[in-house]
């Protein structure tokens, strides 16, 4: 199961080895595609590609030949897709022709490399990621043009950090500076030692499961073979340009939402307003005074009230498998005892990559750019284990925040945190399924209003848990099963939301930077009246580098560095979309709270009117909770 947190760890850790390989690359749809073209309208449509593995992985990564081999089979793969489908979807085509850049690079093909950037950088729609787009690779090209022949390292490091501070220090510190943040901290962290440790705590895992590499697979393993050989030399020159940058101007942002926030007074003569909070669990030792209380029901091991939940005092759970239990608060399992560890983390890692300059934060770079390889796995475990631990309680502190008339009720489902996650089945799928409908009839029996789900299910995702674990004969086997299991999980979900239509249901788009109706991500992608998708913005309103989007991301709100409490009571600040949907769903429950007669039809209306439209970005509507509130007492007058 996917939750957006969880998504923006893996994003800085794995997907940042290709992200600051590629310094990102965009990529455009091809000129108008030939009329015989298949075209391709999910991204389960496309094939699946498989390539045997002699050996294991690390030893693949030593046999230039047969990474030779690999690099040639993967781009005729590539290529051979590119001329047989019509791919219009802008993120996937940005994942493909990102494989393409990263293979010229891997053989020294820097023309074609410069052809793929210049074309690319103009179509980013977003201002920082096209600003910034292959700004490292240009600089490392045009270096590499300098010094040819025989330059010392240290002559081409010194052309090199020139070429970059050009480019850099002409562009807006306003629009980059948390990209350049971003990218400063990947550059921190990623080691020889770092990507060697997800060879062998997750690649090869996989791939001794599967028999071989799958696309992702193999692309990651070029990726790490590229950075062994050219780029992790040069993350030092990285971090002092970009230090250099951020030194010259530490100018922040403005932060525009308080001043948009709609509070609610204790002095209001307001009804309590019941908030589902669907995640990860919750501490509800936290929340003493807003947890909604089953007033039927006594904590003794049995099903008191008989509505089939025992001792649900304040909600539900699940497990990982969909079986119902009573925990509100994600179980510390395999990390009992590590506590202090996963904070500490935590806290670290959140600061190292808003680029503050904090203990935890040296804590945890001194860590990541040290820790032996065969460490890597449990670090990324406990890692992994924090970001679930606190998620549920830091989205319902935003859900909460400044309404003193919200009850909340803990709606918990598991999640996997470890790097390779438990592979889904068919019967798993249909438990979760008939988990949904029961959720859903236990919301409506207990008259919850608003409910935040800061989490999704994907097809690449259950895919990947197949390949993850070797189940299924084949990569055509393992997709047929992904989409068997994401059309069960579909379904129920949809179901479970139609059949409740008097519930506002407020969810976060992820944070894949993709389009989630392209991709198949379930709850973001459906369409529903009473579904709210939400994107994600800076402190100054603008979008996060890792905000997925498309038509059906009605809204977006603040998801950068939001701070909101954690399981024991204190405060964190965190990122991404799972933070910026309970930001939508607070205020919605403030708007039905002042007037409980309100239909989600309504609420939705409201929120969308009340926003304004981005300058730079007319699909983006920024939420305004006092413009809302002021459209509601418009309309009561």
């Amino acid at each position: 199961m996917r939750a957006p947190a969880r998504d923006l760890i893996k994003l800085f850790i794995l997907t940042g080895i290709l992200a600051l390989l590629l310094s990102g690359f965009a990529l455009a749809a091809d000129d108008e595609a030939p009329a015989e073209k298949i075209k391709i309208n999910s991204l389960d449509e496309l094939p699946v590609h498989s390539y045997p593995l002699d050996g294991t992985v690390t030893e693949l990564l030593e046999k230039p030949n047969q990474m030779k081999a690999l690099r040639k089979q993967f781009r005729a793969d590539i290529e051979s897709d590119l001329a047989t489908y019509e791919i219009t979807d802008v993120a996937t085509l940005k994942g493909i022709y990102q494989n393409l850049a990263l293979l010229d690079l891997a053989q020294a093909e820097y023309k074609s490399a410069l052809d793929h950037l210049n074309r690319i950088t103009a179509m980013e729609d977003k201002e920082a990621a096209r600003l910034m787009g292959g700004m490292t690779t240009k600089a490392f090209i045009a270096a590499k043009d300098k010094v040819r022949g025989s330059a010392t390292q240290k002559e081409f490091h010194a052309a090199f950090a020139r070429e970059l501070e050009v480019y850099l220090f002409a562009l807006p510190y306003r629009v980059v500076q948390d990209k350049v943040k971003a990218d400063k901290a990947r550059a921190e962290y990623l080691s020889e030692n770092l990507l060697m440790g997800v060879v062998q705590s997750q690649i090869e895992p996989a791939a001794k499961a599967m028999g071989g590499l799958s696309s992702d697979l193999a692309a990651a393993v070029i990726g790490i073979r590229y950075a062994l050989d050219e780029r992790l030399a040069l993350n030092p020159v990285i971090v002092s340009v970009y230090g250099k940058y951020l030194d010259a101007n530490k100018v922040e942002k403005a932060n525009i939402w308080p001043q948009r926030e709609l509070i609610l007074s204790s002095e209001e003569d307001l009804e309590p307003i019941v908030v589902g909070i669907w995640d990860s669990g919750v501490d509800v030792n936290v929340f003493k005074g807003q947890m909604f209380i089953n007033e039927n029901e006594v904590k003794d091991g049995t099903d008191t009230d008989g509505n089939g939940f025992i001792d649900d005092i304040n909600g539900i759970a699940y497990d990982m498998n969909g079986v119902a239990n009573t925990d509100m608060l994600h179980p510390l399992g395999d990390q009992d005892g590590k506590l202090s560890s996963v904070f500490q983390y935590m806290q670290g890692f959140t600061d190292m990559t808003a680029n503050v300059d904090s203990p935890e934060a040296t804590a945890v770079r001194t860590r990541m750019k040290n820790i032996p390889p065969d460490q890597v796995g449990d670090f990324l475990t406990t890692l992994g284990f924090g970001g679930l631990y606190m998620h549920g309680t830091h989205v319902g502190g935003i859900a909460a925040k400044d309404n003193p008339f919200a009850r909340l009720l803990v709606a918990r489902i598991a999640f996997d945190y470890h790097p390779t996650p438990q592979a889904m089945t068919v019967e798993t799928a249909i438990r979760m399924s008939d988990g949904y409908a029961a959720t859903a009839q236990y919301f409506r029996d207990n008259g919850v209003r608003v409910v935040n789900m800061s989490w999704g299910w994907s097809y690449k995702e259950i895919e990947g848990s197949l390949e993850a674990n070797g189940v299924g004969a084949n990569a055509e086997d393992r997709a047929a099963m992904a989409k068997e299991m994401i059309g069960l999980l579909k379904d129920g979900l949809h179901r479970a939301m139609v059949d409740s239509p008097d519930i506002l249901f407020v969810t976060a788009a992820g944070n894949s930077d993709n389009d989630v109706e392209f991709d198949v991500v379930i709850p973001s992608s459906f369409n529903l009246p009473n579904l709210m998708v939400v994107g994600a913005l800076d402190q100054a309103g603008d979008p996060t580098g890792f905000t997925s989007g498309g038509m059906n991301v009605r809204v977006y709100a603040n998801g950068f560095q939001v701070e909101s409490f954690v399981p024991g009571g204190e405060t964190m600040k965190m990122s991404g979309t799972s933070m910026a949907s309970p930001n939508v769903c607070n205020l919605a429950a403030k708007l039905m709270a002042r007037k409980p007669e309100l239909k989600p039809s309504e609420v939705v209306y409201m929120i969308e009117n009340g926003s304004d439209q981005h300058p730079d970005y007319p699909d983006i509507l920024r939420m305004n909770g006092k413009r809302s509130g002021m459209l509601l007492i418009q309309n009561q007058e």
